[in-house]
């Protein structure tokens, strides 16, 4: 098969980037200083970042479970990306006001479940308006410039942090500009297409329609969940900052490294899928990810831990997109949206498991424990969920 230019991407899916790029800038502002802002300054341990972490991902899936589902039963995508992208906006208000730990959990979860919103419904249309010889590369696409936006945010936060001298909360009032463009871009830039199918049946219908996902799509669910559960909350990774030497002004930088890695990696890998497949990458991916915890585990010193956080960067730029663009494979078109849901669903249960356990292995045993476990549980996944991905059949070409 002869892969189309990247001109070939429809408009929406470029719209659609560019609107994540800009959130994603706001979200980095926020989050890249937030771990810091909780430990140095709320006094919280490394099990309540790991709980806020992993909650507020759990809030997000769940929330995206019924938006799916919704998305489907309306035939429509935009109304919720909306909704979803204006309490992503309006959640940055509440970060600033923020005196407790009380609080960071409320904006957290009004942030999380306009992310748990608007991720399905945007998916669901992107695989809407792309063909299937360039869904890896639109996916991909869509990563990669979202992934921008993680790499544009935490500079403007160490720049910020260096202009107003630490002053977190003023680099918090900040972040609520790029959100709010966002939203307003998404309003006028977007036209969705007809919908392709007639939805049909109640509520319970809609529900019971997750148990008649084909075997394909569970096969996805299923090995997302294990990689998902075996790859911890990028929270660690700034944490760790501060043992490898980072002063608190660059502990930004932590992402900036990842996400450039990241963004540079997706699309590309994005177009490779759509060539050689997606499965095969995966497993590849996973490889990385035991050798990026195992780098991070010894990581004493500033250069060690770049290099880990290098093939952190890889590792995502590997497998994030596929993985979605291996659900627009598999779901039944006038299943996408539910497809879309159960997935982020079940991989937000085990972000939750996953980032309370890092915690507690933190606080008990340190950051190195904390990194050799994530390794083991790398490589195990590798033997459990790679016959998985290599039986997966795609069904919507």
């Amino acid at each position: 098969m002869t892969s189309r230019p990247v001109n070939a991407i429809p408009r929406t899916v470029w719209i659609l980037g560019i609107v994540s790029l800009l959130m994603d800038v706001s979200s980095e502002m926020v989050q890249t200083l937030l771990p810091f802002y909780l430990v140095s300054g709320l006094g919280a341990s490394a099990v309540f970042v790991g709980f806020v972490e992993g909650l507020s991902v759990a809030i997000a899936t769940v929330t995206k479970l019924f938006s799916g589902i919704l998305a489907d039963r309306m035939a429509q995508r935009k109304p919720l990306a909306v909704l979803g992208y204006g309490l992503g906006a309006v959640s940055k208000l509440l970060f600033p006001l923020a005196t407790s730990t009380g609080w960071i959990v409320a904006a957290k979860a009004v942030d999380r479940v306009g992310k748990g919103i608007r991720g399905t419904p945007r998916d669901a249309l992107i695989a809407d308006v792309t063909p299937p010889e360039l869904r890896g590369a639109s996916f991909g696409l869509r990563k990669s410039l979202d992934t921008v936006g993680g790499f544009v945010g935490p500079l403007v936060a160490i720049g910020l942090m260096i202009l107003f001298a630490g002053d977190v909360l003023t680099i918090y009032w900040i972040a609520v500009i790029p959100a709010f463009l966002a939203v307003l871009l998404l309003i006028v830039g977007v036209r969705e297409p007809k919908a392709p199918f007639a939805a049909k049946g109640g509520g319970l219908q809609r529900l019971a329609d997750i148990v008649r996902l084909n075997g394909a799509v569970w096969m996805v669910i299923g090995a997302a969940a294990l990689l998902t559960l075996a790859r911890f909350s990028e929270a660690f990774l700034l944490l760790k900052s501060q043992e490898a030497g980072f002063a608190p002004a660059w502990i930004p930088l932590t992402m900036v490294i990842m996400h450039a890695v990241y963004g540079l990696t997706a699309y590309p890998v994005g177009r490779l899928s759509d060539r050689v497949g997606r499965s095969g990458l995966l497993v590849a991916s996973l490889f990385v990810l035991v050798f990026a915890y195992g780098t991070l585990a010894y990581a004493a010193t500033v250069p060690l831990f770049i290099a880990g956080i290098v093939l952190w960067g890889l590792h995502m730029g590997l497998s994030q997109g596929l993985l979605a663009t291996l659900i627009a494979d598999t779901a039944p078109k006038h299943l996408k949206g539910t497809a879309f849901g159960v997935f982020n669903l079940m991989t937000g249960i085990v972000v939750l498991l996953g980032n309370v356990a890092a915690g507690w292995i933190w606080d008990n045993h340190g950051s190195g424990a904390t990194f050799l476990t994530g390794a083991v549980l790398s490589g195990a996944t590798i033997l459990v969920a790679a016959p998985m991905l290599m039986r997966v059949k795609h069904t919507d070409k």
